[in-house]
């Protein structure tokens, strides 16, 4: 099976490909747009310069930051893979914050579900999801058995991931999300985007977190980016046979 995976910026993508296949091809070796390299491991430029990265069973994509971006960059990979080589499962993954102290620094969470968690309205009585204002879903469920093997794979926490369009970076913003959602494990801007384009295709969606920071008040001297990477590849070091041998949803 082909698998989608979605980063927003360059160094998750080069992680989530060093952790598949070793090495990234050096930046001076990049193609002109709609050309690989010619053994088939260099990138290439999709419409809208997406860059994609294709490994074995998996496509590397970069996508930008944020939901809305995900989705766009998600949507065109999608609409773009050939017949009869298309994709049977989309990954968003990337690093985020992790809720303490479940998810510490260095850690992985694979998604359980995949909150929109600022997507809905406030209101005096408190935060209403666009599901609960009628106009939509905001929980995207991983394949559950699929969930569960990634997540034992590489000994990451199974549990919630939220996307959120402005990270958290308040006492106060940490305090609300965990009162509506006490089982997350981690937040990033991404997840939310990429599945709602997966599921315009009928596609199955994963989503996996490296930690690089905990959620709460704002503190860039405390974040751990590099470590947040490595643990990235490694990850998928381990989940790579994981996911080219999964078959789908039973």
């Amino acid at each position: 099976m082909r698998a989608l995976i979605v980063t927003a910026v360059t160094a998750e993508a080069d992680s989530v490909v060093r952790g598949l296949s070793g090495p990234v091809p050096h930046p001076d070796h990049t193609p002109g747009p709609d050309h690989a390299r010619e053994d088939g491991h260099g990138p290439r430029t999709l419409p809208g310069g997406y860059l994609i990265h294709r490994r074995g069973a998996f496509d590397v994509l970069v996508a930008g930051v944020g939901p809305a971006a995900a989705a766009a960059g998600t949507a065109t990979a999608l609409a773009l893979a050939p017949a009869p080589d298309g994709y049977g499962l989309v990954v968003s993954a990337g690093i985020g914050g992790g809720f303490a102290p479940a998810a510490p620094i260095g850690s992985l969470v694979v998604a359980d579900a995949i909150v929109a968690a600022d997507l809905g309205a406030g209101t005096p009585q408190g935060f209403l999801t666009v599901t609960e204002l009628g106009f939509g879903r905001s929980v995207h469920l991983p394949p559950a058995e699929l969930a569960a093997r990634a997540a034992e794979a590489t000994g990451a926490l199974l549990a919630p991931v939220l996307t959120v369009s402005t990270v958290t970076g308040t006492t106060a913003r940490t305090a609300e999300l965990a009162a509506r959602h006490p089982l997350a494990g981690a937040e990033a801007m991404e997840g939310f985007g990429v599945a709602e384009a997966a599921a315009a295709h009928g596609l199955p969606v994963l989503e996996v977190r490296a930690v690089s920071n905990a959620v709460g008040p704002r503190d860039r001297d405390a974040w751990r980016i590099g470590e947040a990477l490595t643990a990235l590849a490694d990850g998928f070091r381990a989940l790579g046979p994981v996911l080219a041998s999964w078959g789908g949803p039973s």
